[in-house]
């Protein structure tokens, strides 16, 4: 089958490798039961700190002797739980946010993006996460909350700005002119139009969220032990970088990889989705 140029254009040899990758990680995130060869929180003292491809432990052990291939995916099944239900959370209520705002002006965009959104952006996100957790403690569904609440104003803002500008079409003021109802043309008409930056937004954000979850795991606040998450793998690790530099190279080769991923398919969307986009170098 040809393809067009621009699916050429968005399809490179580094981006079909990051999406096979992204696609392993799903796959481990939905059969991390079935796929883990031991128990990821199973103790075995006698064998803490094995090195990669020693009896039977593929990428070894840590300094509990339990198996880190298996942590590894337990801990994708956790991170991208909760990176995936973050991104969902920001992108159902900073669409709105922006659709809305935009959409009405006046009051609306008022209360939607000066008191909502700008306050929120006003603060740093890692800020906002660290007192979100102090207050209700860690978990994972006080980091869904979190996460989700503080990146939805980047949607907010995408869609606002999107909105405006197709709101002037022709085919909006059309459906107004045969009395479609207000909230129908929102969903219908506008909204279907302004997607394409919303969902390359929606591939970024979940990179920002793994990043953000990781390091608040990092710092003994996010995943409450011992359920395995990559964060904590790697603050663990690092104790014996000099001795067993796997125990934390293993997890964050791991962590970089996923958000390095997700951050090229954001490109490889862009560039497949908004035909007017450039690659900056």
């Amino acid at each position: 089958m040809k393809l067009s140029p621009r699916v050429r254009q968005a399809v490179t040899p580094l981006r079909a490798i990051m999406a096979i990758y992204i696609v392993a990680m799903l796959v481990m995130m939905f059969l991390a039961p079935v796929l883990a060869p031991y128990d990821p929180i199973a103790q075995n003292v006698a064998l803490r700190l094995k090195p990669p491809l020693s009896e039977g432990h593929l990428l070894g052990t840590d300094e509990l002797g339990r198996d880190i291939l298996s942590r590894i995916m337990y801990g994708a099944q956790i991170e991208l739980f909760i990176a995936l239900g973050a991104t969902l959370l920001a992108t159902v209520l900073g669409t709105l946010l922006g659709l809305f705002g935009a959409y009405f002006n006046g009051v609306a965009e008022f209360v939607t993006m000066r008191l909502v959104v700008d306050v929120v952006l006003a603060f740093p996100p890692i800020i906002l996460a660290l007192l979100a957790v102090t207050l209700y403690g860690p978990g994972s569904v006080t980091l869904i909350i979190a996460i989700g609440v503080l990146f939805a104003p980047i949607f907010a803002r995408i869609t606002y700005g999107q909105v405006l500008s197709v709101k002037r079409e022709e085919y909006v003021d059309a459906a107004k002119t045969f009395g479609a109802p207000t909230i129908l043309i929102m969903f219908r008409t506008v909204l279907p139009n302004v997607s394409a930056p919303i969902i390359v937004q929606f591939s970024l954000t979940m990179a920002a969220a793994i990043l953000l979850e990781s390091g608040l795991s990092y710092l003994g606040l996010g995943v409450v032990p011992p359920a395995p998450s990559w964060g904590s793998m790697v603050a663990q690790g690092q104790r014996y970088l000099t001795s067993n530099p796997h125990a934390l190279l293993v997890p964050g080769i791991v962590v970089v990889l996923t958000i390095l991923a997700f951050g090229i398919l954001g490109d490889a969307l862009r560039d497949l989705l908004d035909p007017k986009a450039k690659k900056r170098s």
